[in-house]
């Protein structure tokens, strides 16, 4: 697990709601039962920094660093698509864009991202819209063309759109393994853990979630083959997320209490 990513992670589910600050010391020591060092977690703070992801302040008790408006409207989408709330039903027409010209690797990575497949190196389909869109595709200075589609006429139909445009078979296989991996991992932690254990294992069960989902475009459940293994999935992660909860949230208080985190001195 990077630095980088488990920051994310880290006031993404836990400090986004706890004012979406904390001082250096409490995330060098929440970061330590994942096997991160101390250094690491330094230097991914001084990137994301640079990147305009967090933003230095002077808490009570020395430096910290605080989510920027952008990050946070970043880590909300995030939690969204993570605990699959706000997710409106589907109209049976699909977003499509046009791209004027092929977007570089970081670009497309992005349209992954947000939800859509490729089904040529100009042609992006989503089931449905996302608002960071034109966004992403006006940083990219790329140009293009957006349509609200539905399938009329065809041989392949909808379903046969979907499987161009996504591989179901390896998103499938990821949350297979997903679930076989994370097992014993949460499994490990029973009534006589300690909070620490607790919150190490949930961290590592949302981290992998969270690789997982991303990438996949949370299509409906007409658009998917029958017994998808992604509601297997979320089951099992839905039920072990909030049994943790408690413990972790313990945890994550109990940390931040002893780095006195205060108000801004500046």
């Amino acid at each position: 697990m990077q630095a980088r990513s488990a920051l994310f992670d880290l006031y993404g589910d836990y400090l986004r709601a706890r004012g979406s600050r904390a001082p250096v010391s409490a995330l060098v020591r929440l970061l330590a039962p994942l096997d991160i060092a101390a250094p690491a977690v330094r230097t991914a703070v001084s990137r994301m920094v640079r990147q305009g992801w967090l933003h230095p302040l002077r808490l009570a008790t020395g430096p910290g660093y605080v989510l920027t408006p952008k990050a946070a409207r970043r880590l909300d989408e995030a939690a969204a698509r993570v605990y699959r709330t706000g997710r409106g039903g589907w109209d049976g027409r699909f977003d499509m864009i046009l791209l004027h010209q092929p977007v570089a690797r970081p670009d497309a990575a992005r349209l992954t991202y947000l939800g859509y497949g490729s089904l040529s190196e100009q042609v992006w389909v989503a089931p449905r819209a996302s608002d960071e869109t034109e966004a992403a595709l006006t940083e990219a200075g790329v140009g293009y063309e957006r349509f609200s589609a539905a399938h009329t006429a065809g041989s392949v139909g909808a379903n046969g759109i979907v499987a161009r445009a996504w591989d179901l078979g390896r998103i499938g296989r990821s949350y297979e393994e997903f679930v076989e991996s994370l097992q014993p991992v949460v499994k490990a932690v029973t009534p006589r853990s300690t909070d620490e254990e607790a919150y190490a294992a949930r961290f590592r069960l949302v981290h992998a979630w969270r690789s997982i989902v991303f990438p996949d475009p949370q299509l409906p459940s007409a658009l998917l083959p029958p017994g998808w293994p992604g509601v297997k999935a979320a089951a099992f992660f839905d039920k072990h997320a909030a049994r943790l909860r408690t413990p972790a949230d313990r945890h994550v208080d109990r940390t931040l209490r002893g780095a006195r985190v205060g108000p801004s001195e500046t």
